[in-house]
């Protein structure tokens, strides 16, 4: 078993930064693993999550979507079993609840934005970003 508990959510202006926070912790979870990978997605209310950022542990390769890019920065901690995700230049449609997510087998790069591949999601942190 996997448990993941975010933070760092809450409320800011238009233009402002915010970084999340998601420790990883259970017997089974090991950060050197090829393929394992975390992941945040979003979701507002009344649309679909979707995918935000992700990171296997194993490499320094990274993926946005496109909406992010160049605003947002995905890194890890191994020693702490932590995944940031820096946010900047905040929008107000970046408001949603933010989920961090984690897989603990191998998964190709090509299916990470994919959210029914993960099977392990921490609680959601809020983000509100005010107009």
């Amino acid at each position: 078993q996997v448990q993941l508990v975010e933070s760092g959510g809450g409320l800011v202006q238009t233009g402002g930064s915010l970084r999340l926070s998601c420790a990883a912790s259970g017997s089974t979870f090991r950060t050197n693993s090829m393929g394992w990978c975390m992941a945040w997605f979003r979701q507002a209310p009344g649309k679909e999550r979707e995918f935000v950022a992700a990171m296997d542990w194993s490499g320094p390769s990274t993926w946005y979507a496109d909406s992010v890019k160049g605003r947002f920065t995905i890194s890890r901690d191994n020693a702490k079993k932590t995944v940031y995700l820096q946010m900047n230049s905040l929008k107000p449609e970046d408001t949603a609840v933010y989920y961090c997510a984690a897989r603990t087998s191998y998964l190709s790069s090509s299916y990470y934005y994919d959210p029914a591949r993960y099977a392990y999601w921490g609680q959601g942190t809020q983000v509100t970003v005010s107009s």
